[in-house]
């Protein structure tokens, strides 16, 4: 299929303007396609041709201003246009669509739990062409009026309040002026859970078989909810401006989340049918204000173009986490951004492939897809941030409402929001956004204490070109206590420096960035890392200490800290952690990263048992009862650097952990993956776990576990079953691809190495850009950290046929695999600290994969 390029939209927005789509869908037509009716009344302003997308199983009739056309002019997704007179016209097409199982366009799941059928629409970014005909690129905005013949039984929701008539059909309310993208679907026996808040209805729906799980958490969803409306009311002069609030849990759902005005549709992993922690709590309210954002910006106002994708999903990262921060009972988003998201960023940062958070230019919706990473999200969401202490909140939220204000129901670019911003203020706002959103790699800052007369004077020595406006944080042993830090005092600096900033007598730890204000990797002079490495746990913030475990994951990384010191860093004060971010975060890494890429072979039975220890260490420290979290989060990393099945095997056979907690399907699937990986279970324990659990998240567990087995035959099976066939959906396929991959296999899936790379070029061009994300994370073979992977990867990368979002994703973990060999020190492999100018040159076009 051919993909809209900026130049063809651009001629495409001069002209034509849309008025407004009437769409009609029938869902009873059977199981793998759906009727689709489309009426597109628009105004051509001038003489010309043009063209509408759409991919149909079968194109039936198309009239313009009633005249046939040919169907057989669709040719690559596109229905020509020819000689369109200036003036009103009038498009009608008819077609069947198919249905998805990737999560593109209209996605149709059975839940294996009842055999009940849901479908739902995800348009983004070009897939609206999937479900009906249309001028698909934002800034062509128009009303919408959507009707939906379901079967009986049924709901059907959509972006605006909907209705059964009285023939049974379901038509929603016309929306106000929205993007194509935008909108949205979703049929099915949903559960739902109504209120009303401010005059407006408010809904949140899940599958029937998860309505136990909902209603326990449907109060702590609306409250959440509530909470973060009010809150933006407050922030935002502009009201909500659609005529309802649904959220709706759906399954299989390929983002986090989307921002569908008036139907926010969410993966319904996060309607939690086990045990979380308060931080996983956290993060769906953190969601929950992250969509909400958007209905603002992205929704009211939206992006031109898919190069301002930040304007989008930057603002949305940082109004959620703020506003989670502000509004809710939940206190400590910025300490998950910090120890988590924000790493993500700093990851993508850099990778040959990172951008600017604000491109210059994105040809083609294809190159747009992929900078929906951690660039767009967390850097710019960073970004933002350090702008709201650059500005003041005041003069922020002032400009922000000026560009509600200018540009409601209609499109901005970049240059429109700089103008907004400045407005409000007299500091060089576009200066500030060159610096930081045009720009790539990330700053290095370390402090320089020099001491005289009992006092000490601090330099900021900067490795990069942006301004940063930070806190250093002044820390001294506390009086008797060496392993305790007590704060002297918090400094407000720029960088660059004008003068050497006072600290006065020389501290025990001297920490940049405090607070985490700003965005760039910090390191520490020689007496405060040995603070550091002595007293991490005795820092009296969870968000500073966040800081610090950053400042030591990005050491690792960069071949300057030992992974082993990290791992004694983490042994000596992670038992004594109390922030279940921090302490996730910090274990995700140690048991992730560190165990299986960064330690040789050799060197990973030791690490492993270390961490044992330490999960041991934290299930002691918690068998008050009083630490679930803490205590659940052990249990987790216990079962995933597990090296001998005893243990966790009894665990399962008794249904609980001795002191707690009690297996729910969540552990026990986790426990059965462990004993797969280690040869200590086998297909008839697995099909008896799966008629205990026969969810979908039970068929997910069923398909990582046979694929985890350490049996030629079971690798075959799963091989087959990702890149021979083509029924697994996403979700199946990324379990699968969980569990083939083991580090204590490398030598039973070593012949599978090779055969990756033509394996998902393959996939990859035969179903789509999601698999080919899910087939670039998950399948790819990371463990095998050796020279003879990363050639064959690169030869990989030279193949033509390669499709952008594979192209992309190998590129990533190729980077990937090449700084793992380097902290490795791998014959052949330097083991030093990674230049500067890898990370902060601007990379070359052809190795950005876009």
């Amino acid at each position: 299929m051919s993909v809209l390029t900026r130049d063809e939209a651009q001629l495409r927005a001069q002209l034509l303007d849309v008025h407004r789509y009437t769409v009609e869908l029938d869902l009873t037509t059977g199981d793998e396609t759906f009727d689709s009716r489309t009426v597109i009344r628009f105004t051509a302003l001038s003489d010309g041709d043009t063209f509408v997308e759409l991919k149909p199983a079968e194109l039936r009739a198309v009239t313009l201003d009633g005249a046939p056309l040919d169907p057989e002019s669709l040719h690559d997704g596109r229905l020509a246009l020819k000689n369109l007179g200036a003036g009103e016209h009038e498009l009608s097409v008819e077609a069947a669509m198919r249905y998805s199982r990737t999560g593109e366009g209209m996605h149709r799941f059975t839940d294996p739990s009842d055999g009940e059928t849901y479908v739902y629409t995800q348009m983004f970014m070009d897939d609206v062409q999937r479900v009906f005909a249309a001028f698909d690129q934002p800034d062509l905005k128009a009303v919408f009026e959507v009707c939906v013949k379901a079967p009986a039984g049924w709901t059907v929701l959509a972006n605006g309040v909907t209705a059964q008539r009285a023939d049974g059909v379901w038509q929603a309310a016309p929306t106000p002026p929205i993007s194509t993208y935008l909108v949205a679907v979703a049929g099915g026996p949903w559960h739902s859970v109504r209120t009303e808040h401010r005059g407006l209805p408010f809904g949140i729906h899940c599958r029937r078989s998860l309505a136990p799980y909902l209603d326990t958490d449907a109060e702590e969803i609306f409250d959440v909810t509530r909470a973060c409306f009010d809150r933006y009311h407050e922030k935002f002069d502009e009201p909500y401006p659609f005529d309802s609030y649904d959220q709706a849990f759906v399954p299989e759902f390929n983002a986090g989340a989307m921002e569908n005005p008036g139907l926010v549709t969410f993966r319904d992993d996060f309607v939690f049918r086990s045990a979380v922690t308060d931080t996983e709590r956290e993060t769906r309210a953190m969601v929950i204000a992250h969509e909400m954002a958007h209905m603002w910006f992205g929704d009211l106002v939206t992006l031109k173009w898919w190069d301002d994708i930040w304007l989008n999903e930057s603002f949305a990262e940082y109004m959620g986490y703020q506003t989670t921060a502000e509004a809710t009972r939940f206190t400590g988003p910025w300490t998950e951004f910090a120890v988590a998201r924000k790493a993500w960023g700093y990851d993508a940062d850099q990778r040959p492939t990172t951008h600017p958070v604000a491109p210059e230019k994105v040809d083609d919706t294809a190159s747009a897809l992929l900078n929906f990473d951690g660039i767009s999200y967390a850097k710019g969401a960073s970004a933002l941030r350090q702008l709201a202490a650059w500005l003041g909140e005041k003069d922020f939220l002032t400009g922000i409402n000026t560009h509600f204000a200018r540009h409601k129901f209609a499109n901005a670019t970049l240059a429109d929001f700089i103008d907004s911003l400045a407005s409000a203020t007299d500091r060089d706002v576009p200066a500030w956004a060159d610096s930081w959103l045009r720009t790539i790699g990330v700053d290095k800052l370390t402090p320089v204490l020099a001491s005289g007369d009992g006092t000490s004077n601090l330099t900021v020595d900067r490795a990069g070109s942006r301004p940063h406006r930070l806190t250093a944080g002044v820390y001294d042993h506390a009086v008797a206590d060496e392993g305790r830090l007590v704060l002297r005092t918090r400094l407000d600096l720029d960088v660059p420096q004008t003068a050497p900033l006072p600290v006065g007598k020389r501290p025990a730890l001297l920490l940049l960035n405090d607070g985490d204000l700003t965005y760039a990797k910090v390191r520490f002079d020689d007496e405060s890392f040995a603070t550091v490495r002595a007293a991490l746990s005795g820092l009296p913030d969870p968000l500073t200490r966040a800081v610090v475990w950053n400042a030591l994951r990005d050491a690792v990384r960069d071949g300057e800290l030992a992974p082993a010191a990290y791992l004694e860093t983490a042994r000596a004060h992670l038992p004594r952690e109390t922030d279940l971010a921090v302490l996730q975060g910090v274990l995700a890494f140690a048991c992730g990263q560190i165990t299986d890429q960064y330690l040789r072979p050799e060197d990973r039975p030791a690490a492993l048992s270390t961490l044992t220890a330490l999960c041991r260490d934290l299930l002691r420290r918690t068998e008050d009862g009083d630490h679930p979290g803490r205590r659940l989060i052990a249990v987790r990393y216990l079962i995933t650097v597990a090296a001998h099945p005893d243990a966790i095997a009894a665990w399962l056979a008794e249904g609980t952990v001795p002191g707690g907690p009690e297996l729910d399907p969540e552990l026990r699937w986790r426990i059965l993956g462990r004993l797969a990986v280690l040869g200590a279970t086998d297909e008839a324990a697995i099909a008896a776990e799966l008629e205990r659990d026969p969810s979908a998240t039970g068929q997910e567990g069923a398909a990582r576990c046979r694929a985890a087995l350490p049996d030629p035959e079971a690798k075959r099976a799963a091989w087959e079953a990702m890149f021979a066939g083509d029924e697994l959906s996403n979700y199946l396929f990324t379990a699968t691809a969980q569990g083939f991959w083991q580090p204590e296999q490398a030598d039973l899936v070593r012949e599978y190495v090779p055969r990756f790379y033509p394996d998902a070029t393959a996939l990859a061009a035969r179903r789509g850009p999601a698999i080919a994300v899910a087939a670039g994370r998950w399948a790819f073979p990371a463990h095998a950290v050796d020279t003879g992977n990363l050639r064959l990867g690169e030869a990989a990368l030279h193949d033509a046929d390669l499709t952008p979002a594979l192209r992309r994703a190998l590129a990533d973990r190729l980077d990937d695999l090449t700084r793992a060999l380097r902290v490795r020190g791998e014959p052949g492999e330097r083991r030093e600290p990674l230049e500067e100018s890898e990370e902060t040159e601007e990379p070359e076009e052809t190795a950005r994969a876009e």
